[in-house]
């Protein structure tokens, strides 16, 4: 009932990197998919990273369902994007110097671990994602991003995500001082279109 840790690497080896990219893909998704995106990023000197989720799903529901019904699934994959950043810091990467990105079930996912560990980053590009649980639990969110540049895109409507949870996690993040971009296209699908892949390169990867 928990995640094997199975991180997929790219781009620079670690050891060499100053910078490294977190990459979280979504539900039926792959690790090799989403760090194939990386071709399009301004990430040529990053080490990539991106964690496998097992049977190709974070959580086994929708991510606004009752957090208890995706547990204990959804407890293990927060932990396995915690072990991802401190593999990378464990090479010496600071944290500031840590970038992700996710799309989907990826993009809730990593916007749960931000909010709960929120400090300096070097950046996040969330594709169609917002925090997770039926309910907001406020309380879970704790810490300063320090202005951390934070970019959200999303579809209205898009059939997993509610705009009003994008507009939601927007608040949540700003709160806690991120530097937040959020851009909502109407009708446009539940897919990553160019200009969000070009926003994430002007706010995020420069």
């Amino acid at each position: 009932m928990a995640h094997i840790l199975d991180i997929k690497t790219a781009g620079k080896p670690l050891n060499e990197a100053e910078k490294a990219l977190i990459m979280v893909h979504g539900r039926g998704g792959s690790a090799q998919d989403i760090l194939s995106l990386s071709q399009y990023l301004n990430v040529e000197d990053y080490a990539l990273l991106a964690p496998q989720a097992t049977n190709g799903s974070w959580y086994p529901y929708s991510f606004i369902a009752p957090v208890e019904q995706n547990e204990p699934w959804l407890s293990s994959a927060v932990e396995t994007i915690s072990k991802t950043v401190e593999k990378v810091v464990a090479e010496g990467i600071k944290p500031e110097n840590i970038y992700f990105f996710g799309f989907s079930q990826g993009a809730c996912l990593k916007l749960e671990f931000l909010a709960r560990n929120a400090q300096k980053f070097g950046g996040a590009a969330a594709i169609i994602g917002g925090v997770i649980g039926e309910k907001i639990n406020r309380e879970n969110y704790k810490g300063d991003f320090a202005q951390t540049p934070i970019f959200l895109g999303t579809s209205n409507p898009d059939f997993h995500v509610p705009v009003e949870r994008v507009y939601a996690t927007a608040n949540i993040f700003k709160e806690m001082n991120a530097d937040v971009t959020e851009k909502v296209y109407q009708n446009f699908g539940h897919s990553i279109n160019q200009e969000e892949i070009e926003l994430a390169n002007s706010l995020i990867f420069v």
